[in-house]
């Protein structure tokens, strides 16, 4: 740690980058030093606390093709690839030449797009607090770059084409179960196996010998408990570990963060996570006439509703359980002062007087459901525009000149270009399964 006067902020405006520091103004390259700013030991020192605060959460970019946009090469970017040659099992004719073959080529393109944010530090508080305000606040804007990043590389990945059900026991998400005496859902070397099974198939690559997986703590615990699981400090080269290494199975190395992908079923009102059923019965003439057009259903709940848990309501995706099955319902309208809902089609099952809606976005009866990514080489790719990686900006006391005529605002932030797109689906698969530890 570094010791430093807070009365460097009083003038410039400095901008970190990974090419330099320059003038935000001028985009020219200056040099600041004690008189005039922060020094340049201590800009290169928050410059890279906040690149090294990032980097530990961005376990969802390490596994990707990397490709830079050159500076004024525009915003997109194309990921070329070749389609594989067919067999050629028919013998040639002698003196006769075959017909030549043509090469398919796929192409796949992505958008960049900036992201950041930043901290405002006032002059009283850079005058009165104890702590080093420009540290902590360098910190926190770390972790908040490395998570946003890290979450526009998940949400990509998460949204593929390949997905597994737990050990392939049940065909939906709304009826992977967890919490249950017997019969969960949770992550096992089977289902390991199974998506193993799936990319090898699809022909996919090894990423320096094996297949990785991203996988959360949660999930984790469940599958580290089998006798089989192959702890990191077993490895016979500790080196060649990666960022959040934690062990392999099945060929598939297994990176672990918290960052992994949740589905987190949301609470149905504001009194209580599901509704219970006071009566059921379908509209009249003339109720259907007040509520649109077609034969519409309505449900009376027992908890009072809000205006807020009716905006969230409608066109939401809710459960009803009945038994051990579930039957998944839409909303098209809420009634707040009579506790109604009206549903867009008939239950299968007629909601009964004490039955439960859970919320429907999630597992069986709502319980949180688990992404674990299994990835072969070239299943995706990330980009930024050349220059304009993580950057590390701080604004002085002063710089703002006639909007802050006190010199009483200061500012750190971050800003980033990123895109990242899936490149050949069947490279990668994702493993959705329920947890012990899921709500």
């Amino acid at each position: 740690m570094f010791k430093f006067n807070l009365q460097h902020f009083a003038a410039g405006n400095v901008v970190h980058t990974s090419n330099g520091i320059a003038n935000s103004n001028t985009g020219e390259v200056a040099s600041y030093g004690e008189a005039g700013g922060l020094s340049n030991e201590m800009k290169t020192y928050y410059s890279d606390y906040l690149i090294d605060m990032a980097e530990p959460k961005l376990v969802h970019d390490q596994f990707g093709q990397k490709c830079t946009i050159p500076k004024n090469g525009g915003k997109t970017i194309e990921f070329r690839k070749y389609d594989p040659l067919p067999k050629m099992t028919t013998p040639l004719v002698e003196g006769v030449t075959p017909d030549g073959q043509k090469m398919e080529l796929g192409v796949v393109r992505a958008e960049v797009k900036q992201y950041g944010g930043f901290i405002e530090l006032s002059d009283i508080l850079m005058l009165a607090a104890i702590d080093n305000n420009l540290v902590q606040a360098t910190k926190l804007l770390g972790g908040q770059a490395g998570r946003t990043l890290d979450a526009i590389t998940r949400e990509v990945l998460c949204g593929g084409t390949n997905v597994q059900f737990a050990e392939g026991q049940v065909a939906s998400r709304s009826l992977l179960t967890g919490g249950k005496e017997s019969g969960n859902h949770y992550l096992t070397v089977d289902s390991i196996r199974r998506a193993v099974r799936y990319i090898k198939k699809m022909n996919a690559e090894t990423i320096n010998g094996s297949y990785v997986g991203i996988i959360h703590p949660d999930t984790a615990y469940d599958l580290m408990s089998d006798p089989k699981w192959i702890n990191v400090k077993t490895y016979s080269d500790p080196e060649g570990i990666y960022q959040g290494e934690i062990g392999k199975i099945e060929n598939v190395r297994f990176v672990e963060s918290s960052e992994a992908k949740v589905i987190h079923a949301e609470d149905l009102c504001k009194e209580s996570r599901n509704l219970t059923v006071s009566s059921y019965s379908t509209l009249s003439a003339a109720e259907n006439a007040t509520h649109g057009e077609g034969t519409l259903y309505k449900l009376v709940v027992e908890e009072a509703l809000t205006e807020e848990d009716a905006s969230r309501l409608v066109d939401a995706t809710i459960q009803l359980g009945v038994e051990d099955s579930i039957e998944v319902l839409s909303v098209g309208g809420v009634d707040v002062e009579n506790k109604a809902l009206y549903l867009n089609a008939e239950p299968v099952n007629a909601p009964s007087k004490g039955d439960v809606l859970y919320p429907g976005e999630a597992g069986f009866k709502g319980c949180d459901v688990y992404i674990t990514l299994i990835i072969g080489d070239n299943a995706y790719g990330t980009t930024e525009i050349s220059g304009g990686g993580l950057q590390h900006i701080v604004k002085q006391l002063g710089s703002a000149g006639s909007a802050d005529p006190l010199n009483q605002r200061a500012t750190a932030g971050w800003k980033a270009t990123k895109a990242a797109v899936r490149l050949v689906e069947p490279y990668m698969i994702r493993i959705e399964t329920a947890s012990t530890f899921g709500n």
